[in-house]
């Protein structure tokens, strides 16, 4: 089975991207199935029900969703395995744009789209920098300058990807993902498998759930990066 990882900022357009190129993969033969991993709430598992693509839900909660991720994906493996798909479509919002959700040998995709802004590409972190694949969706919205400016600074971001626009609404460039899609490694598990670049480090009294500040109420674990405030400036010293 073919897994494939579809991250990206929240209504980037993830879900009608996957769905587009599952329903080439479809019309080609392959049997395509989908995990949908959200934070709050999703209803984006019944689109992919509408198109008769099985699917699983995950929501993290409280969790931190690149934790929920990686601690749920092997079972979602398994569980694609055993229905024999051959294609397994992820699919998981990087909330905080440091989130990180690639794997060491699976097709990794990053979606952005244009309407986020021509600086977006800059401040994402590991899930654009370690894509294997960057598509970029709504170029049909904003103009020619903004989109060429768009990918340029995505390109700048990760100069080893490929790149491709896809429409999601008319499905434009899906075939050619799909396409893309078809020599990405086979896994029949991910146990004792690694991520790409490591998640978020945090483990204190705000991450096990407090909520009063000040250092009273801080573990020992708790990492302090101090923001610079200019001399003379600093509130200690008035």
């Amino acid at each position: 089975m073919r897994l494939v990882t579809f991250a990206g900022p929240p209504s980037a357009g993830k879900t009608s991207v996957a769905v587009k190129t599952a329903e080439n993969l479809v019309a080609a033969g392959f049997t395509v199935g989908a995990v949908k991993f959200d934070c709050i709430s999703t209803g984006d598992h019944e689109i992919y029900r509408k198109k008769n693509i099985p699917v699983l839900t995950g929501i993290s909660g409280s969790l931190c969703p690149d934790h929920y991720f990686i601690t749920n994906i092997e079972a979602c493996v398994r569980w694609g395995v055993a229905r024999g798909l051959d294609f397994l479509f992820s699919e998981s919002a990087g909330l905080c744009n440091r989130c990180s959700p690639h794997i060491r040998g699976v097709r990794s995709l990053c979606v952005i789209d244009c309407l986020s802004g021509v600086n977006t590409p800059k401040k994402i972190g590991p899930m654009l920098l370690y894509a294997d694949m960057v598509v970029i969706t709504k170029a049909d919205i904003v103009s020619q300058a903004e989109r060429e400016v768009f990918a340029f600074r995505a390109r700048q971001a990760n100069k080893n990807a490929r790149f491709l626009f896809v429409n999601g609404l008319t499905g434009e460039g899906g075939s050619l993902l799909a396409r893309y899609l078809l020599d990405a490694p086979e896994v029949a598990g991910l146990d004792h498998g690694r991520i790409r670049f490591p998640l978020p480090q945090a483990l204190c009294s705000y991450c096990l759930g407090e909520t009063r500040i000040g250092e009273d109420y801080e573990t020992a674990s708790v990492i302090h990066r101090k923001i610079a405030i200019p001399a003379g400036e600093q509130p200690w010293n008035a």
